[in-house]
């Protein structure tokens, strides 16, 4: 069976239109060709291509589905696609794009002012400014109304002080999106690379997503003006509404990792000869890839489902958990087979899947983790918050 068969054996893709369709070959190519290459030494070094943002702005990658503002304006549907296509190649690549688009444009483009729009969408969309998203804390993850960053007001400006963790781009950002507490309510401040009292240390000696930047956010007295407050957030609400756009992303892209671990199961099963046999004729591995394929198959069908629903506006936060939570699960169970079957190869970097999987570990807990979508999911069922 060929690879493209493989991990698509329902033949979802066929459900896409022409336009769908040719945003994935799009972004396929510019994965296979710019991106593949590099992967193993920039996992290697700890280093995230910042060369290739340019490309992705060029391409319709960041914030794809923001309407106006010089941003492209397609459908969820077609964020999803990008989001699977770019996963394909690393959760690192997909991460920059979904904080991008998902949590810092949507957020300016929904909660920010007309000005804010005008000076920042268009940048970001090409990626000539890179954007970051502050709201985790590190003694407040799952429970972010418990944050301690502050932002007090002072005449013309808002003086910020606190941390924010586990920043995705922080480091390379030259705008954070950051929620504080403030005696009006928690509410979203635009904070600019080169404010004084503003630092991003990166973290550095990471098992998962290497190929990614991970910061620290620190405030000590940082002076933000007053017209970098995002004038539509007012609560809590705000914050997590940017993190449900950006875990339907993130039930697409797990998706493209995890058919990118079963095209390599499988490929290398059909080539490794046990007891003058490939071991793909053997029962024990043909069992593992028919659950890999049917836990992807599943997941692709949730996950198109999802964006038509959201195309349509019924994309409910516990809609989104589900196949967030679903799809993260499997995708990680999918990559640890595949490094199972890889056998002894499968610890190093010749081959890919062992670094899915050690992403995958991450995805399944950032954005909300796996047990707290389990209990958005039960509150919509029962009508029951089951939160402490």
């Amino acid at each position: 069976m060929k690879s493209h068969q493989l991990s698509d054996f329902y033949e979802v893709d066929a459900l896409f239109n022409e336009e769908e369709r040719a945003v994935r070959d799009t972004v396929r190519q510019f994965v296979t060709e710019k991106f593949m290459p590099r992967i193993r030494e920039d996992y290697r070094a700890g280093r995230f291509p910042v060369e290739l943002i340019p490309q992705m702005g060029e391409l319709g990658l960041l914030g794809s589905n923001i309407e106006g503002y010089d941003c492209p304006g397609m459908s969820h549907v077609v964020y999803g696609i990008i989001q699977r296509e770019l996963e394909r190649g690393d959760s690192g690549l997909r991460s920059f794009s979904s904080v991008q688009g998902s949590l810092v444009m949507y957020p300016i483009a929904t909660f920010g002012s007309e000005e804010q729009k005008q000076r920042w969408l268009p940048r970001l969309a090409r990626g000539e400014a890179i954007g970051c998203y502050g709201l985790t804390e590190a003694d407040h993850g799952s429970d972010p109304g418990a944050m301690e960053t502050t932002a007090r007001r002072v005449g013309d400006h808002w003086i910020l002080n606190g941390a924010k963790m586990w920043i995705t781009n922080g480091s390379i950002a030259d705008l954070a999106v950051v929620f504080a507490k403030t005696d009006e309510g928690i509410r979203g401040f635009l904070v600019e690379k080169g404010f004084e009292g503003f630092t991003a240390p990166e973290i550095r000696h990471k098992w998962s997503l290497r190929a990614s930047v991970t910061s620290e956010l620190v405030f000590q007295d940082c002076a933000v003006p007053a017209e970098n407050m995002l004038p539509g957030t007012s609560s809590l609400k705000q914050a997590l509404m940017c993190l449900n756009q950006a875990r339907y992303g993130i039930a697409w892209g797990a998706l493209g990792a995890a058919a990118a671990c079963l095209e390599e199961a499988m490929a290398f099963a059909q080539q490794r000869i046990q007891f003058r046999r490939p071991v793909a004729s053997f029962q024990l591995i043909q069992t593992k890839l028919t659950e890999m394929v049917t836990e992807l198959t599943k997941g692709q069908l949730l996950a198109l489902q999802l964006g038509r629903l959201k195309d349509q506006g019924k994309a409910t936060p516990a809609r989104v958990s589900l196949a967030k939570r679903n799809n993260v699960y499997h995708a990680r169970a999918i990559a640890r087979t595949a490094r199972e079957i890889l056998a002894a190869g499968g610890i190093t970097d010749e081959y890919h899947s062992g670094r899915h999987m050690t992403n995958l570990e991450s995805v399944l807990t950032y954005e909300g983790t796996h047990d707290i979508q389990g209990l958005i999911v039960g509150a919509a069922l029962t009508g029951h918050e089951a939160f402490a």
